[in-house]
């Protein structure tokens, strides 16, 4: 299962970025560029935090395929998505479930605290997009009111809950998933946001 969400969470977050790329008219060294750090940018960071090095797709040249797959896929098969921003989304939102779970079970697996193992999950879910954002001069959507490392927050304490339940590993990761994937896309199509910073703002 643990293999699985890998492979997924690199080929799909690989995927957004090389849509959003192509939104913004960057040339194919460019999508490219952009599809590798949103599938690794988060991952690396995590790596380098726990002091895991060389970082993992170093050691993995698998995860080079995987991210030249989704560049190709998303190449050949742009014209035919109808609404490209929402094909973004979708994708942005499936490596989002998918990675945070990577995130807690790297955690795991270095015997971190729980609190210490949902912020790697949540870094792991979100930076590869950050640095996604900022390269492609857009402001970073963790940064937006859009509810986003919230869930990976929220899917993570839910992670420890049911673990906590001892119910079996890969219903968790599945459950823990499909949590994060479906209030997304719930907040989205209600339009369900934290609110602004200006909310709080002293008003002169």
């Amino acid at each position: 299962m643990f293999e699985l969400l890998d492979v997924t969470g690199t080929l799909v977050f690989a995927i957004s970025g090389a849509l959003t790329a192509i939104y913004k008219k960057l040339d194919l060294f460019g999508v490219y560029c952009i599809a590798f750090v949103t599938a690794l940018g988060g991952g690396t960071i995590r790596d380098v935090m726990i002091g895991r090095t060389p970082v993992g797709w170093m050691l993995d040249i698998d995860y080079v395929y995987i991210i030249t797959i989704g560049f190709v896929l998303s190449i050949v098969f742009n014209h035919y998505l109808e609404r490209l921003r929402i094909s973004m989304f979708l994708f942005d939102t499936i490596g989002l479930g998918v990675f945070t779970l990577i995130g807690l079970e790297k955690g795991i697996e270095f015997g971190l605290s729980p609190v210490v193992c949902v912020i790697l999950g949540t870094l792991t879910a979100t930076f590869g997009g950050v640095i996604r954002d900022i390269l492609c001069n857009e402001i970073p959507v963790l940064f937006r009111k859009e509810i986003y490392a919230t869930l990976c927050i929220a899917g993570g304490i839910l992670f420890f809950i049911l673990q906590k339940l001892q119910v079996q590993g890969d219903f968790i990761s599945l459950t823990v998933a499909l949590f994060i994937i479906s209030f997304r896309l719930i907040a989205f199509k209600y339009n369900w946001s934290l609110p602004i910073g200006s909310v709080f703002a002293r008003k002169e």
